[in-house]
Parts: C-alpha cells; sequence; structure tokens
C-alpha cells in the first residue's frame, strides 16, 4: 500500500550554501519526494510526494545530521488516476 500524498513544512538550520546544496542533494535522490523547495533564509524546507511525513523527517535527520522541525502538515486530495488535483500554495509561486 503507497503513502498518502503529503505536503510537508519543515524547520532546519541551512547555515551556508554549501549545506543548502547537499539537502537538495538529498532530496533529489529520494524517490518518495515528487517537489520540493528550499528556503535558506527562513531555514525551511517544503516537501511533497508520496511518503509518511514522520519517517521522511528521520530520514533527513539522520542524512543531514541536524535537528529537523515538522512545522506544518498538508494532505493533499487525489482523483481517480492518482494524481494530485491541486498543487499546493507554497509551490504555486517561485520564492525569491
Amino acid at each position: 500500500m503507497l503513502a498518502e500524498v503529503h505536503c510537508m513544512v519543515m524547520r532546519i538550520n541551512l547555515d551556508c550554501n554549501a549545506c543548502c546544496r547537499k539537502m537538495r542533494r538529498i532530496l533529489l535522490r529520494m524517490k518518495e519526494i515528487e517537489t520540493h523547495v528550499v528556503e535558506k533564509q527562513q531555514n525551511k524546507v517544503t516537501v511533497c510526494g508520496r511518503f509518511v511525513p514522520a519517517d521522511l523527517a528521520i530520514k533527513i535527520r539522520k542524512k543531514m545530521k541536524r535537528r529537523v522541525e515538522i512545522l506544518e502538515i498538508e494532505e493533499l486530495g487525489n482523483n481517480v488516476n492518482g494524481h494530485v488535483e491541486q498543487m499546493p500554495p507554497v509551490l504555486a509561486q517561485p520564492v525569491y
């Protein structure tokens, strides 16, 4: 059974550009994540995809060796084909 589609916002300390690159590389290698946004200024990472939120946070904590705080979890609706009906508003607009 597959996990439900979630959009999760986490807070993780991203000190420098190397930390952001490492986070992005980790997220790109995870097959369960469909989209992600790394916001260095706010120390926030937003991910969307089919995963169990607590398990994903633990996996990121182990790989980054940093504390991960889950700020928000949003369960997204599915249609018959299993595709996401709408993109979350966080990912709809680019963050500069």
